[in-house]
């Protein structure tokens, strides 16, 4: 046997038995590990008996009172003596002796140690009195420093003479589907009752312009309204609102507004009693598959212009017919984006517009107006159209060329143009798409009509083109929007 070299140790031989006993080992280890972790993180909190002691304090229990008024005709609801007299009584109605007080219960949480106190406006609308209590069992009035019914928010303001305790907002746009949330509040006046579940569903629109809300399973009954939805770290996340149910009662179907749209309107509220929403001034639509093959576009995406009526957007030079594909430096994707995104910018800001016009982009500087005073201004027009005589059959539809007879009878201004909608085929794409008599054709592939010939050399237009569709810019009662129909 050959000697071993001088300070080198010989390794020991180990058996291949005993190698495959340490890797099962390490691979048994290793997967026992990975499944723990992954266990860990799916399961449930052991309890939310900390959390809910940590924000109780902050949260409120509203209570509301309106005087209902008698009935108009002097009648009493019901006859004096009848047995169901006590039952109105009971219920706050009014009965037959004349008003009657009628209380309403909400719930609420404390946002400052000064008394900054954020519920829903259908909570404390109409009412008289507010009252707010504490978990403590202290109850103070309140009053109403603003309300913003676009999101159905609302701020109170109470006086303590010593600090309150408060909850932070927290970032409604962090929390993902599956996260665990906790909701308290006041469900058919039981008060300080907590409910726990997870985020079902995100950005979910009910019926409002800037609907931003949370669906969650968490248990939101009557009474829960204006109430918190928390995040485990105690942050409100969202603001109970709303639930749908076929009978009043929680199926696990609640929606809260994130608190990224509550807490903006809040500091507005808080600071000038009122909100202040930017306003860009156009009239805008989303752009369906059809509409982007009309225009040629790859991909259905952008607010589309349909008019631009005096105010910011004009000034800058905004046309209608131009896509709003970028605003402040952000893609817009669809018309909804579009709208809340203005409407958080500054009133008074000055804010790039990228718009597609004519296949070529260009921006724009646009500096913002206030849509409360706007909304104020606008009266909107409409009247109904007279019947009008039959001028050609094109796409489905009846038209005639504006006559100063017509537009009259639509409200228009004399020396107005267009080809008007005197009939329609109710089987015709047309019809599918909305239009009706009375409607009023302006443009065609993003050029005016006055005549039916300006309108067949714009389907004859599109064919040569090799489009399917012919775009055309309709006007109802002074409203416009694209519509895209086909023209094979």
């Amino acid at each position: 046997m050959k000697p071993q070299a001088k300070g080198v140790v010989a390794a020991r031989a180990v058996p291949v038995a005993n190698l495959r006993y340490f890797w099962a080992l390490f691979v048994g280890l290793a997967l026992a590990l990975a499944l723990a972790m992954q266990a860990s993180a799916r399961a449930a909190p052991e309890s939310f008996a900390d959390l809910a002691d940590k924000v109780s304090p902050s949260v409120v229990n509203i209570t509301t009172s309106t005087v209902v008024a008698a009935p108009a005709d002097g009648n009493p609801i019901v006859p004096e003596g009848s047995p169901f007299e006590d039952f109105f009584k009971d219920f706050g109605a009014p009965g037959p002796n004349g008003p009657r007080r009628s209380n309403a219960l909400g719930s609420g949480f404390v946002i400052s140690e000064d008394g900054y106190i954020v519920t829903n406006n259908h909570v404390i609308e109409g009412a008289d009195e507010i009252e707010v209590e504490f978990f403590s069992g202290d109850r103070l009035d309140a009053k109403l420093v603003g309300t913003d019914p676009k999101t159905d928010i609302a701020l109170l303001k109470v006086e303590s003479d010593t600090p309150l305790p408060f909850v932070n907002f927290g970032d409604s746009n962090l929390m993902r589907v599956g996260d665990w949330v906790m909701a308290m509040g006041n469900p058919l006046g039981q008060g300080f009752s907590v409910s726990a579940g997870i985020v079902s569903a995100r950005n979910r629109e009910l019926s409002g312009t800037y609907d931003d809300f949370i669906q969650t399973d968490a248990a939101i009954n009557r009474g829960n309204s204006g109430g918190p939805l928390f995040n485990m770290d105690g942050e409100v996340i969202g603001v109970n609102t709303a639930i749908l149910s076929p009978n009043g009662g929680s199926i696990g179907i609640g929606f809260s507004m994130a608190s990224n749209v509550v807490s903006r309107v809040v500091d507005q509220l808080r600071q000038f009693g009122e909100t202040r929403r930017g306003w860009l001034g156009v009239r805008i639509q989303d752009v369906t598959p059809d509409v982007a093959e009309a225009m040629g576009l790859a991909a259905a995406k952008g607010a589309l212009v349909s008019d631009v009526p005096d105010g910011p957007a004009k000034d800058a030079g905004i046309l209608p017919g131009d896509l709003i594909t970028s605003f402040d430096g952000a893609e817009v994707s669809d018309t909804r984006e579009l709208v809340r995104r203005v409407a958080e910018a500054d009133v008074g800001r000055a804010v790039r517009v990228v718009v597609l016009r004519e296949g070529k982009s260009e921006t724009l500087l646009v500096t913002l107006g206030r849509r409360e005073a706007a909304e104020a201004e606008d009266t909107g027009d409409s009247a109904t159209p007279p019947a009008a005589p039959v001028e050609k059959e094109l796409l489905g539809l009846t038209l005639s060329e504006m006559t100063d007879d017509l537009a009259s009878g639509l409200g228009l201004p004399a020396g107005s143009t267009g080809l008007v909608v005197t009939g329609i085929d109710e089987t015709s794409e047309a019809y599918g798409k909305g239009l009706r008599s009375g409607d009023v054709i302006t443009e065609a592939g993003q050029q005016a009509v006055a005549t039916v010939g300006d309108l067949e050399a714009r389907i004859s237009e599109a064919k040569d083109a090799g489009r399917k569709s012919l775009l055309l810019l309709i006007r109802r009662g002074g409203d416009p929007r694209f519509v895209a129909l086909s023209v094979e």
